[in-house]
């Protein structure tokens, strides 16, 4: 894993082929590394590539995304529009740039999903014209989300991220040049800049990007991944958060991981809370697509009253920063603990056709959507802000990138629009290979700035740890982060709560790095520390706004100022 201590001059010994390391394996890490190293039986290519799962590599958030991918398809849509819709949903605080290449990337970065095997739904031929698609060759039905005006989610049912998922992972399987490691967590980045003054590596700032310090978690042991480029797709930081549509894994480990090496995070006061969630006690709130409200289902309360229409002209349909504020408020205004979705506008042999995996889920809970009501509650769902990048998902530290719910592209300003997740990861998975692959390049010309150290990279040192005797202190603590985030820092804030939440995280944070230094290592432990700097990143990323905008609503400030706003709130 380490280069070659050979001199630039002497050309006799090669360096090894160009190493790039991916942290996760969701659609943004599996479709970067196919980029990187080629798909198995087409375009080849000499880069090593090694994927890292903390889990199993299903295990991530891209297998729970029901609703699908948006990308202008219909001939109906317009790059136009769905740029519009983008920049609405995001309350002024999208990048216009990178909004325009996403949406106009988008078609084709869909259709080499289709060509890896993504089987997204079909259309019925007997469908409206608005569905009519650009190719009729590929004729696939079109879901309509809040805050889209047309019909342009491509979707496979409504398990469209297990389809993508399955489709990306039967690709990796058995490539070549593809090395997949499940059950390691990556614990931090190298850095020149973190370097022992013993390599003379050791600068003011953190230099370049030389891997990552990784736990096995299988074997406990801690292991050095050296790498040419190293690229964070590590997804969001729901867990932050006491109740969330949020797999075990979105601990915010590569925002986390980032922000101590040196880089800089950006607009992490803006977490999205999807506005319908199952609320039921043993669902561990599944999450109830968008798209249903999008074929017509409406909120109501208990009382049976719709209630969205008094808060935005879309009714159901606005955005979901309004929905979710919405039914909080309701829920307040009633004191009832949650509210309902009615799907009976849309027929029952569509609920159960087009929606299958909710109907049969929801009837295991004792709900049958086509006669009942969905009890509903929003939860945490999706981090708008994350790692800061560039139009080529280029971190502020060198041989450093990020992609995923990970990154702060600026596609989703104060706001994501339904479905453009997806689309973004594939969009910038393609656009670190371009750049990446240009740096490869650039290094492999110059063999001595190629060269890491002349030794390798240092190992891991577990100084005077001590093995953990229980787990308690940190599941108390797990809970305690996350119920200061739900209470203090949720859909509905002030300064007075959030400064409350810095002081507790004061505490536990010091707690919680004296706990680290002095214990070895498990993933547990590992994912307490990245929680709670994540956590304390949201709060202050919502200190520093002092206007509502989007997701980040305050009752101090309850107003947007469009005079004196943050573009954006850099950590």
């Amino acid at each position: 894993m380490t280069r070659s201590s050979t001199s630039a001059k002497d050309p006799e010994i090669p360096l090894p082929p160009p190493h790039v390391l991916i942290l996760g394996s969701g659609i943004a890490g599996l479709s970067a590394a196919l980029k990187f190293a080629g798909t198995k039986n087409g375009a080849s290519s000499d880069i090593r590539v090694t994927l890292l799962a903390k889990a199993d590599a299903a295990e991530g958030a891209t297998r729970w995304a029901q609703g699908g991918i948006a990308a202008v398809w219909s001939k109906q849509d317009s790059f136009e529009e769905h740029v519009r819709d983008t920049l609405v949903a995001g309350a002024d605080l999208c990048r216009e740039s990178i909004v325009d290449l996403c949406v106009r990337e988008g078609p084709e970065r869909v259709r080499e999903l289709i060509e890896l095997g993504v089987e997204f739904t079909k259309a019925d031929p007997s469908g409206p014209p608005s569905k009519a698609p650009i190719d009729p060759a590929e004729a696939f039905d079109l879901h309509r989300e809040g805050g889209h005006g047309r019909r342009r989610i491509l979707h496979a049912d409504d398990l469209t991220g297990w389809a993508i998922e399955k489709a990306l992972l039967a690709q990796i399987k058995d490539h070549p040049r593809i090395t997949l490691l499940e059950e390691h967590c990556a614990i931090d980045l190298i850095t020149e800049g973190k370097l022992d003054r013993s390599t003379g590596k050791t600068t003011g700032s953190p230099g370049r990007c030389l891997g990552a310090y990784v736990l096995n978690t299988r074997s406990g042991r801690v292991e050095t991944l050296s790498a040419d480029l190293t690229i964070l797709a590590t997804g969001g930081a729901g867990k932050v958060y006491l109740y969330t549509s949020n797999p075990d894994t979105a601990t915010g480990d590569g925002i986390a991981m980032a922000y101590r090496a040196g880089a800089k995070v950006a607009n992490l006061e803006f977490i999205q809370f999807h506005p319908t969630c199952l609320y039921h006690p043993s669902a561990r709130t599944f999450l109830i697509t968008e798209a249903l409200r999008g074929e017509g289902a409406i909120l109501r309360n208990l009382a049976g009253e719709p209630f969205m229409d008094r808060a935005h002209e879309l009714g159901s349909l606005a955005p979901r920063d309004i929905v979710a504020r919405g039914i909080d408020l309701e829920m307040k205004r009633t004191g009832d603990r949650h509210v309902l979705l009615d799907c009976s506008a849309i027929p029952a042999e569509k609920l159960r056709t087009h929606f299958p995996n909710i109907y049969e889920t929801c009837l295991k809970y004792g709900v049958d959507i086509t006669k009942q009501r969905i009890p509903v509650v929003p939860a945490a769902h999706y981090t708008c802000g994350g790692v800061l990048v560039d139009e080529h998902a280029r971190t502020t530290i060198p041989g450093l990138y990020a992609i995923g719910e990970a990154s702060c592209t600026g596609l989703h300003g104060a706001n994501r629009l339904a479905s453009n997740s997806l689309l973004e990861a594939v969009v910038f998975a393609h656009r670190a290979w371009i750049d990446g692959g240009r740096e490869l390049e650039n290094r492999r010309a110059n063999p001595q700035r190629a060269r890491i150290l002349p030794n390798g990279l240092p190992e891991w040192s577990v100084g005077h740890a001590v093995e953990l005797e229980e787990q308690i202190d940190i599941a108390a603590t797990w809970t305690e982060i996350r119920t200061i985030l739900w209470n203090y820092v949720g859909i509905v804030r002030s300064n007075h709560r959030l400064l409350r939440a810095r002081r507790r995280l004061e505490i536990l944070k010091e707690e919680i790095n004296d706990y680290y230094w002095s214990h070895l290592l498990t993933r547990d432990l590992v994912e307490l520390r990245n929680l709670v700097d994540v956590a304390d990143l949201i709060v202050a990323s919502a200190l520093l706004r002092k206007e509502s905008r989007g997701l980040h609503y305050t009752v101090d400030y309850p107003a947007r100022d469009d005079a004196f706003f943050k573009r954006d709130t850099v950590l």
